[in-house]
């Protein structure tokens, strides 16, 4: 079979759908390839900063490694901003669906939220609430959040920071193909 019978999802039958579940799978292997190609197009996303999205996600994944971070965490730093291309009103939510399925829920949540919590660093300028995390403050990620934002996010526009090449991050981030990312890991802080 090269391609399903139906035109209508219910006219399938069971030849069909095993023939797209191992397609899918197919498919589904590559995610870590497809993600690391969208990486390298933040080189050429949002300009104004002196490091590229490319350059500050690198660094954040940099820090979060040199920091003692697991894998979760370490990935989930690298793409934390790979919506700003396509969602950049909502990358933060964005970068949270795709780490979903392979991260905890702790980096999850963290990188689903840590936009509003950068605007601690920035928001008094741009007529925002620098203290719209504090919502979030009786929840057991907050202290998570805050972390994030303040050790490997809100430092990492640093054209100096010795930042580690995206081909080092590349054995990381190719599990998310296959499953799972977490490793028997301490925590980081």
């Amino acid at each position: 079979m090269e391609i399903a019978k139906f035109t209508k999802m219910i006219d399938g039958d069971k030849e069909d759908y095993d023939f797209l579940e191992h397609l899918e799978k197919q498919y589904a292997s590559q995610v870590g390839e497809r993600l690391y190609s969208a990486l390298a197009e933040l080189d050429d996303s949002l300009s104004g900063y002196q490091v590229t999205r490319l350059e500050h996600s690198l660094q954040s994944a940099t820090r979060a490694y040199r920091d003692g971070a697991d894998i979760d965490w370490i990935v989930s730093a690298l793409i934390h901003d790979i919506g700003d291309v396509y969602a950049p009103y909502n990358h933060d939510q964005y970068a949270a669906v795709i780490l979903a399925p392979y991260v905890r829920e702790q980096c999850r949540w963290v990188i689903e939220k840590h936009g509003i919590f950068q605007r601690k660093y920035y928001a008094e300028h741009t007529n925002g609430d620098p203290d719209s995390r504090d919502r979030f403050s009786e929840h057991p990620l907050y202290d998570d959040a805050v972390y994030f934002c303040e050790m490997w996010d809100q430092t990492s526009f640093d054209p100096s920071y010795d930042t580690l090449p995206l081909t080092f991050f590349k054995p990381m981030l190719m599990p998310v193909s296959y499953t799972h990312l977490t490793l028997p890991t301490t925590p980081y802080v």
